[in-house]
């Protein structure tokens, strides 16, 4: 085989195994969309349970049948959304093909293990709503009961009493008083058997000393009476021992998703670091060929120095064409995943392209060279990649968040920075730097790590000016966009508390070219 020939063959190679590596690439991000929708749909599946917990208190404090009634149907769509969720879970690879190609969680004995146990307490749920429904259904009977029995009490009573005056005896009026107490004990405080069977040890008292019609009356509505508000007690007691159980149940939930994440990320690491081993060897591969068709164009005594010098010429193009297809390729992906991330939360994806060029401008205005502004700017739209792993009910919530809430969104800093730390790339690296630091603010009141001035990174307080700027610019789900002026003046309040001095000066020195920005990059 003849130089040009080996050569032709050995650049189709290395093209092959470029393919290769994009493909590899393409894997790791299906890999990371695999993990995120499931970590989404197992926070559903938690947030379902805890709705179908809340039916539970709704059948207690139910009235009559008709809003029992309802409360059963609005359980029964939450079962339906359940089982469909449930399936949708354990179906992951036959809804996308490409799943097949990544780490295939579910065969993990660990993470099927808990999502067993995970779905199957949805049955424990089901199980003690249909026990209280019945429960609290002989309850309404039980209450309907004693309200009509409560009038006859009350009436049969109080002519026992005028007939019992008229004797003007002291020992039946004294009897009829612990009668009247205990009626009262009974009905009203004790609820219990003990307190019955006084009340009517007093009505057959008062029976054997003055024998009356309506003391047999009065003692067959006090048993009646008494016997169902000891059934509504013991109802409501178990109805409280069921929903206990249930508590119960929903406390391990969360420590079993807590498992299944900590799980998921095991795997996911030791996949990605396989992949990583992979794609090393195909670098090197690629550089190992690159290396013999040099030698041999080199040797090949056959050519003149001119076709050598013409051949060495195009295949340094065609390699740095290759590499530069390689770094754009890291990039491109890189900026993907911060859409990704953004997109969770329903922000467009021009947001991380205006963060990545107000970022560009503020660290040249700041002092750092071209090709370190240029990593912070393909970096920096990994700021919110951390969000992927927050439930939607939070990220999209249309109010302001709760304190439990803002605590789960405000690990976003931490989450996106476990995710990009394990790389030694440069811009993976400062991505991870990003991730973490950009909520940090200048006076040491931010978060994760309260740092203060210049212990917060260069990248972080760069990407917080962008990032606010850009965020108080544009509406959210839980808030419009803010005016010029008002953001102008939350950056002059902010100079030297949220924000570095120095940058804000920057920004209002050079406000023209951020609003040009803006404008070339609006959202749809």
């Amino acid at each position: 085989m003849n130089i040009k020939r080996r050569v032709k063959f050995s650049f189709l190679a290395i093209v092959i195994l470029v393919i290769i590596i994009s493909s590899v690439n393409l894997l790791v991000f299906i890999q990371v969309k695999a993990n995120n929708t499931i970590k989404a749909d197992i926070g559903e599946l938690i947030s379902l349970q805890e709705n179908m917990n809340g039916m539970l208190k709704d059948v207690k404090n139910s009235e009559n049948m008709k809003e029992l009634n309802i409360v059963k149907k609005l359980f029964a769509t939450y079962e339906r959304q359940f089982e469909q969720l449930k399936k949708r879970t354990e179906n992951y690879s036959s809804q996308n093909i490409l799943y097949s190609f990544s780490e295939n969680i579910h065969q993990d004995k660990i993470f099927k293990k808990s999502l067993d146990i995970l779905i199957g307490n949805e049955k424990n749920i089901e199980v003690a709503f249909d026990k209280i429904f019945v429960l609290q259904q002989e309850a309404i009977n039980a209450l309907k009961d004693i309200k009509d029995n409560y009038h006859n009490e009350n009436t049969t009573r109080k002519l026992i009493e005028k007939k019992i005056d008229e004797t003007k005896d002291l020992f039946l009026i004294k009897n009829l008083g612990k009668m009247a107490y205990h009626s009262k004990e009974t009905l009203f405080q004790h609820k219990d058997k003990k307190t019955l069977d006084k009340w009517l040890a007093n009505i057959d008292t008062l029976q054997a000393r003055y024998p009356l019609m309506l003391l047999v009356k009065y003692r067959a509505i006090a048993v009646q009476s008494g016997s169902n508000i000891i059934k509504l007690q013991k109802i409501r007691q178990k109805i409280e021992k069921l929903r206990g159980e249930i508590r119960t149940v929903l406390g391990k939930n969360q420590k079993i998703n807590i498992q299944i994440l900590d799980q998921l990320d095991i795997i996911s690491k030791k996949f990605i670091t396989f992949i990583y081993i992979v794609m090393t060897t195909l670098i090197f591969l690629t550089i190992a060929l690159i290396i013999i068709i040099s030698y041999k164009v080199n040797k090949n005594v056959g050519l003149s120095v001119d076709e050598i010098n013409q051949k060495v010429h195009e295949g340094l193009r065609e390699i740095e064409s290759l590499n530069h297809e390689i770094e754009e390729t890291q990039k491109e992906v890189v900026f993907t995943m911060g859409a990704i991330g953004e997109s969770r939360s329903k922000e467009t994806g021009n947001h991380v392209k205006r963060v990545a060029q107000y970022s560009k401008i503020l660290a040249l205005y700041y002092g750092l060279d071209e090709k370190e502004a240029d990593m912070l700017k393909q970096a920096s739209p990994m700021h919110d990649i951390g969000k992927v792993a927050i439930p939607d009910s939070i990220l999209n919530k249309l109010g302001k968040l709760d304190a439990k809430e803002r605590k789960v969104m405000d690990t976003h800093t931490k989450l996106g920075y476990n995710m990009l730390k394990h790389s030694n790339r440069d811009l993976l690296k400062a991505a991870a730097t990003v991730a973490y630091e950009h909520h940090e603010k200048y006076d040491g009141s931010g978060y994760p790590k309260g740092l203060k001035g210049k212990n917060i990174h260069i990248y972080g307080r760069i990407t917080a000016v962008a990032d606010v700027f850009d965020a108080l610019g544009s509406d959210r789900c839980y808030k419009k966009a803010w005016d010029d002026e008002r953001i102008f003046e939350l950056f002059r309040k902010e100079r030297g508390k949220h924000f570095d001095s120095k940058l804000v000066d920057i920004f209002f020195k050079h406000i023209d070219e951020f609003l040009r920005i803006r404008d070339d990059f609006k959202d749809v």
